[in-house]
């Protein structure tokens, strides 16, 4: 167990939630479960909301909860509290096992296998808790909203700007003897603003988030950057239908990526509603597309030494020169594939594609076509892969912008899109767990709406 830092802030000591997943397992097992799992876990956090240099928010929370899940041969039964108490815990392990005699049987459920469980705990340095009371938040969000407004005369209202700051630990505990867990943090700023000229109105907004207060950039800085990204939207156009290539700004092309773990997940791929079933093996991306999946990357959004069933992460190319390599798995969608889990219970953990260009250079390379900033709605058929979504940003001449577009709709198909990238940014957003920069496609229809 890594006990990193004190118990300062959080509601009970770290010996208590170790002390609650050896009560709630012995408990399920005096009730005649075969198996159990538990997450005992705890959380801490401030945020403070400004507008117009007011305070509109501060919430505070402290929360602690414990989740239960028992099995009774292979059905399967759950249930949670958030009160730590010893009848509190019995009263769920109770309910739990209850759900599972009820329910049918289920040859894939069950804990995952013993061999694949972490040994170690790596310590990828994700705990870093923010000292921050409330005064010294607010006077960073009133930073942050003055440095964007102080960009350009017509921004002339603002949407407020936000800091908070949290940490969370969990203890994850198994009844074949696994009992880890660990702490974590995860701060941010953001600000977002108005400008109008002509009569239009744009709004843009920006933030910077990190493990370690140290590495979040400045409230000034995420203030600028955001007055910046609206001052260029002002004087926006309509675009008529056609097709062009497609620049996707990196934040957004991380959304590509997320469509594509969605559809090479466990779920998706056993319940048969991938766009990319039985993939791999398969060239489903341009040659020269990696993705890696690197879960211990120092103080990274997605870093994990186990998933969440305590089964060990592990580096791996998922990708590699377009073809895919390998799903996300956890133990159960894993039995349901008739496959081993790849410690992917819970989601993914860091995606990292290299890029080789920066922005600019692939600009250039496009010529003439649209670069996508900001994309509305969801617009994503699963089953199909069809792509269709409102969006704005930017209409490129000549490897340069033009001029800023608005109310368009994009629409392809991503089974074709992932195959018509044509190059990888080097501008990787690093603020999530998926670490792509922007993404040009080689064609797409653009329609006015």
């Amino acid at each position: 167990m890594n006990a990193a830092g004190s118990d300062a802030g959080f509601p009970v000591p770290t010996a208590t939630l170790e002390r609650v997943a050896g009560l709630v397992l012995d408990a399920a097992r005096a009730a005649g479960a075969t198996a159990a799992e538990t997450d005992v876990s705890q959380a801490t956090g401030l945020s403070v909301g400004v507008r117009r240099g007011d305070v509109e928010t501060i919430t505070w929370h402290r929360d602690k909860g414990v989740g239960v899940t028992v099995y009774v041969g292979t059905r399967r039964g759950h249930a949670s509290t958030a009160d730590f108490a010893d009848e509190a815990l019995h009263a769920a392990v109770t309910k739990a096992i209850a759900i599972a005699r009820h329910t049918e049987e289920d040859p894939a459920a069950g804990l995952a296998d013993p061999a694949r469980l972490a040994q170690g705990l790596r310590d990828l340095d994700l705990y870093h808790p923010w000292a921050l009371d409330v005064d010294a938040a607010v006077a960073l969000g009133r930073e942050a909203e003055a440095a964007a407004l102080a960009v350009d005369a017509r921004l002339s209202n603002t949407e407020g700007a936000g800091v908070s700051q949290g940490a969370s630990e969990f203890v994850y505990a198994n009844s074949n003897g696994f009992c880890r867990g660990y702490r974590s943090s995860r701060h941010t700023i953001d600000c977002s603003v108005v400008g109008e000229e002509g009569g239009g109105m744009q709004r843009d907004y920006w933030y910077t988030a990190a493990r370690a207060p140290g590495d979040l950039a400045s409230a000034a800085t995420v203030g600028r950057i955001a007055g910046e990204r609206t001052v260029r939207r002002l004087g926006a156009r309509k675009l008529g239908t056609l097709t062009c290539p497609v620049l996707f700004e990196a934040p957004e092309a991380a959304d590509l990526l997320g469509a594509f773990v969605h559809a090479v997940s466990g779920g998706s791929l056993y319940r048969k509603t991938s766009f990319l079933p039985d993939s791999i093996g398969q060239q489903v991306f341009a040659r020269g597309i990696t993705i890696r999946e690197e879960p211990h990357l120092p103080r990274g959004r997605g870093s994990a030494p186990f998933d969440d069933e305590g089964v060990a992460t592990a580096p791996r190319t998922v990708v590699a020169d377009g073809v895919v390599q390998g799903y996300f798995l956890g133990s159960y969608s894993a039995r349901k594939l008739g496959l081993a889990t790849t410690g992917n219970a819970g989601g993914a953990h860091n995606l990292v594609v290299p890029g080789s260009e920066d922005l600019a250079a692939l600009m250039r390379r496009m010529g003439r076509g649209l670069l996508v900033t900001e994309q509305l709605g969801q617009g994503i058929n699963p089953v199909t892969g069809d792509y269709s979504r409102g969006a704005a940003g930017f209409w490129i001449e000549n490897g340069g912008i033009a001029y800023p577009v608005e109310e368009i709709t994009i629409a392809g198909n991503l089974k074709q899109m992932f195959r018509d990238i044509v190059a990888v940014g080097t501008d990787a957003d690093t603020r999530g767990s998926r670490h792509v920069g922007s993404l040009l496609i080689a064609g797409m229809t653009v329609a006015g709406t």
